[in-house]
This record gives C-alpha cells, sequence and structure tokens, in this order.
C-alpha cells in the first residue's frame, strides 16, 4: 500500500512540475529553463517536497513494469517508423501487441529513422545495438537506396556491415528484403532484389522478401506520396514480418 501510494505521489508531482514550468516559461520568456522555473513563485514549495519525497522513496523502492526477457529491435528507415501516420499506428508498434497475444515476452525498441539509407544504418549501428542490447534485431534497410538509384554493391556492403556488427553482439538476424519496380531499370530491379537473397544465404538468414508484399499493386494502402503505406496496411506489414519473424523467436 505504502509503495503503491508513493508512486502516485510521485507521479502527481512530476505533472505538477510539468504543468509549473510551462507556467514559468510563458511568464519569464526570456530566461533560461532552470532560471525561468526557479524564479516563478508558485515553485518554492516543491523543493522540500522532494528532497522529502526522495527520502520516502530510499525506504520504499518504486518497482517498474516486470522486465521483459529480451529486446527485439527494429532497425529500418520510414517504412518502419511508421511515417505520416501515427506512431502507435505503425507495424513495429504493433509487433509488441502480437508478442503479447502470442506469450512472447519482449520488448520492442523501434529504431527506425526516415529517410535512413544502408549508409547511415552501418554509421550508427555500434551505437544503436549498445544502447539496446537487443537479442534479435529486424534489419529492414535499403529502400532509400534504391529510390536514390545508389549502387547495389554499396547497398550490399553496407548491410553486411550491420549484420556483422550485430551477431558480433550475440543477436539473432532476421533480413527483410525490398524491391524496386520495374521503371527503375530491369538490371537494376533485379540486382537490388537478388542482394537481400544473396545475404540471407550467405549469413543464412531467415529473410522475409518482401516487406511490401501484397501492397505494391493497391494505390489505395499508400499516402499520396504513393510511397509510404496507410494506417489500415500496417497490419499487413507487420504478417509479412511476423511469417518469418515468429519460428526465428523460438
Amino acid at each position: 500500500m505504502a509503495l503503491s501510494v508513493l508512486t502516485a505521489c510521485y507521479r502527481a508531482l512530476h505533472t505538477v512540475f510539468a504543468r509549473r514550468l510551462t507556467v514559468a516559461i510563458q511568464l519569464h520568456p526570456g530566461a533560461t529553463t532552470r532560471s525561468r522555473y526557479r524564479s516563478h513563485p508558485a515553485n518554492r514549495w516543491s523543493r522540500p517536497f522532494l528532497t522529502g519525497l526522495i527520502g520516502l522513496a530510499a525506504l520504499f523502492p518504486v518497482a517498474g513494469p516486470a522486465s521483459a526477457s529480451g529486446t527485439i529491435l527494429v532497425y529500418g528507415d520510414s517504412l518502419s517508423a511508421a511515417y505520416g501516420i501515427s506512431h502507435k499506428s505503425g507495424w513495429a508498434t504493433l509487433l509488441q501487441e502480437r508478442l503479447r497475444r502470442n506469450g512472447l515476452d519482449y520488448r520492442v525498441a523501434n529504431a527506425s529513422i526516415s529517410g535512413e539509407t544502408s549508409s547511415g544504418g552501418a554509421t550508427r549501428i555500434a551505437a544503436t545495438l549498445a544502447q539496446h542490447k537487443p537479442q534479435l534485431t529486424i534489419v529492414a534497410l535499403g529502400s532509400n537506396d534504391g529510390l536514390r538509384g545508389l549502387p547495389v554493391s554499396q547497398l550490399r556492403d553496407n548491410l553486411a556491415r550491420i549484420i556483422r556488427a550485430t551477431r558480433a553482439t550475440g543477436s539473432k538476424v532476421v533480413l527483410v528484403g525490398m524491391r524496386m519496380p520495374p521503371n527503375y531499370g530491369g538490371p537494376y530491379a533485379t540486382a537490388f532484389e537478388n542482394t537481400y537473397r544473396s545475404l540471407a544465404r550467405e549469413f543464412k538468414l531467415p529473410l522475409v522478401p518482401f516487406l511490401l508484399e501484397g501492397l505494391a499493386d493497391k494505390p489505395e494502402l499508400f499516402q499520396p506520396d504513393q510511397l509510404h503505406p496507410v494506417v489500415e496496411a500496417q497490419p499487413l506489414l507487420l504478417d509479412n514480418v511476423w511469417k518469418v519473424l515468429a519460428p526465428a523467436l523460438k
């Protein structure tokens, strides 16, 4: 009981602080954040109250939610970053609920960045792995390489770097493939798609052949830019990934 009361007090105080900080900023727009907050008379009572609360916290540690048994890292671009829609509607967020319904105790960390290329992904992979320490990483990069017409050899080298770096930490890897439309030229589109198959064979990886499988010929499932799927399409993207991901989690 004491623990739950303390937790409620802490959350209430956090809310009050946030509201009063907003008021202080509005009243003192020219000052720094710290000075604006401290100068506001309504906040003078907060320091002794917070000190007392911290003392109580030492006696009754606040427990967070039960920790997951592992982390699944989603490492992609705008197709995985819920571009143009609510973050909670994206397939990577829906994955968390799918895991829960299937009794799989994993936390999903979505480190996808809109506009990311395989080169950018290769540059930041080490820091991202160190931050999230995933047990499994879903690598879903390459669409921006293709849209920019970057060399397929460059795509392959960067994805290989990401795969090697990820495996070196002990994380499993699921590779998600992409395809380019025919108007990019038959040879380029073929070489692009085959890059993912080749990497999957070389590293013996589970491969999602095409993230947008079942969507590419349905314009109504895309936003006006005809590049990014709408909310209604996100469960379909998740289904494409899940078919390959689920066996990899066993």
